[in-house]
C-alpha cells in the first residue's frame, strides 16, 4: 500500500493522479492533498478520499474548507503554515509524492520529499530547471526513487533499460516531441497579435494558463529539454526536439545500432501517472487502447527556433549550465505572468527572457539559497524591464 501526498491536488496532474487512484483503493491512500487555493475542489476530493491532512496555501480558502469539513463531521485537518507541510512530506508514514506544483514554488517541498528517501513522481520540472545537479545528488545521497511524470520523460523513461542511461547501453540521442501548441503555423507577424485567450487553449492537452502559455511559445519544451538533461544525464547537443502535432509519439530514445524507441499512447496524462504510481508493474489507468488505423497518418516536423525563440534560448541555458537555467525559468515565469495579465505581448515573454538571460551574470549555484537568490534576482530584474515596457 503506498500512501500519498499530491503537491497540486487540484491542478491537472492532480486530479488525474486522484483519478487512477481512485480506481486501486487497495493499492493507494491519500495522506495528504495540498493547493493553492481552491477549496472548492479540495472539499470534494476530501469528501472522497478522507485524507489526514490537507495544505492550503490562502488563508481564506483555508478558513472556508475548515468550515465546510466540519459542516459534514469530516477529520482531516488543515493546514496552512510552511513548516507544517514540509514535516507531513517527511512523515514516515508518507511513502510517495507528487510533485505536481506550477512553478519554482514547488522546488522546496519536492527537493524536501528526496532527501526525506521517499519515492517521487515528478511533474514540477521547474525543480530540476532551477536546480538539477542539487536534485541529483541529494537523489543520489538519499536513495529517493525519482521517477517522470511529464509525458515525454516518462515516454523515454519507459524506453531505456530500467529507465536509466549507463555508459554500456549503446545510446545516441533522445528525441523529445512536441504538440507545437495552438500556434505551431503562425508567422511571427501574426503571433505579435495573439491573446491570452488564444494561448491557453492547447489543441490537444487540457493544462492550467502557465504551462499553456510556455506551450504556446515552446518554452515548456525548452525547460523538458533542460530537465532531460538533468533526469538522463545527457548532454543538450544528444537531445533533440521534434514537433508531432498529434502527440502520439510522446518521444523516442535512438540507439547507436540505428535502432530507434517511440513510446506511443492517447494525449491522456493518466496514462504517464499509472507508470509512476505502479513501476516497474502496469495498472490499469482508465486510458483506451490507441487505435492506430483510425489515427491514420502520424506527422513530424522541424521545430523552428527562429519563430519559437525560447527553445533557442532554453538550449543555450541548459549548455551555460545551472545558474543560466534558473535565471531563464525565473524571468519566464514573471513575463508569462504578465502577459496573461495582459501587459505584455506574446512574443514580448521571449524577449523579456533573452534580455535577462543576456544581463544577469552566471555563478555557481552550490546550495539552494543561492538558487532561489538568482531567482528573486532574475525575477526583479523581469518585472522591472515589464514595466519600462508597458509605459
Amino acid at each position: 500500500m503506498q500512501n500519498l501526498v499530491i503537491l497540486g491536488a487540484t491542478g491537472s496532474i492532480g486530479t488525474n493522479t486522484l483519478d487512477v487512484v481512485a480506481r486501486h483503493p487497495d493499492k493507494y491512500e491519500i495522506h495528504c492533498l495540498v493547493a493553492q487555493k481552491n477549496d472548492a475542489l479540495l472539499f470534494e476530493q476530501c469528501m472522497q478520499f478522507n485524507p489526514p491532512f490537507v495544505w492550503l496555501e490562502d488563508l481564506a480558502s483555508a478558513k472556508r474548507l475548515i468550515d465546510n469539513l466540519a459542516s459534514v463531521n469530516l477529520t482531516s485537518q488543515v493546514l496552512t503554515n510552511y513548516d507544517d507541510l514540509l514535516s507531513v512530506i517527511s512523515d514516515s508514514r508518507v511513502t510517495t509524492v507528487v510533485s505536481a506544483m506550477v512553478g519554482a514554488k514547488g522546488l522546496l517541498p519536492t527537493l524536501s520529499a528526496i532527501q526525506s528517501g521517499k519515492k517521487v513522481l515528478l511533474a514540477n520540472k521547474e525543480s530540476l530547471v532551477t536546480a538539477g545537479q542539487l536534485f541529483m545528488d541529494a537523489v543520489e545521497k538519499s536513495k529517493a526513487t525519482l521517477i517522470p511524470l511529464d509525458s515525454e520523460h516518462s515516454a523515454i523513461f519507459q524506453c531505456l533499460p530500467k529507465g536509466l542511461v549507463t555508459d554500456d547501453i549503446g545510446l545516441s540521442k533522445l528525441i523529445l516531441t512536441a504538440s507545437g501548441g495552438p500556434f505551431r503555423t503562425m508567422s511571427i507577424e501574426q503571433m505579435r497579435e495573439v491573446t491570452a485567450a488564444q494561448a491557453v487553449n492547447h489543441p490537444n492537452w487540457s493544462m492550467g494558463p502557465k504551462i499553456s502559455v510556455d506551450s504556446a511559445t515552446m518554452m515548456n519544451k525548452g525547460l523538458e529539454l533542460i530537465e532531460a538533461h538533468w533526469l538522463f544525464g545527457v548532454p543538450a547537443d544528444r537531445i533533440d526536439i521534434v514537433v508531432h502535432p498529434e502527440s502520439i509519439v510522446h518521444s523516442m530514445v535512438q540507439y547507436t545500432d540505428g535502432s530507434t524507441l517511440a513510446h506511443l499512447g492517447d494525449h491522456d496524462m493518466r496514462c504517464p501517472i499509472s507508470v509512476g504510481l505502479s513501476w516497474p508493474e502496469r495498472i490499469s489507468s482508465g486510458v483506451n487502447d490507441l487505435d492506430l488505423v483510425t489515427l491514420g497518418k502520424l506527422h513530424f516536423e522541424t521545430a523552428d527556433e527562429s519563430r519559437f525563440r525560447n527553445l533557442r534560448l532554453a538550449r543555450e541555458a541548459c549548455e551555460a549550465g545551472q545558474s543560466a537555467a534558473a535565471i531563464l525559468n525565473a524571468a519566464n515565469e514573471v513575463a508569462v505572468e504578465a502577459f496573461l495579465k495582459e501587459q505584455i505581448g506574446f512574443l514580448s515573454i521571449a524577449d523579456i527572457n533573452e534580455q535577462v538571460l543576456q544581463t544577469m551574470p552566471l555563478e555557481d549555484l552550490d546550495s539552494i539559497g543561492a538558487v532561489i537568490e538568482v531567482d528573486s534576482r532574475a525575477r526583479h530584474m523581469a518585472a522591472k524591464l515589464i514595466g519600462q515596457e508597458g509605459r
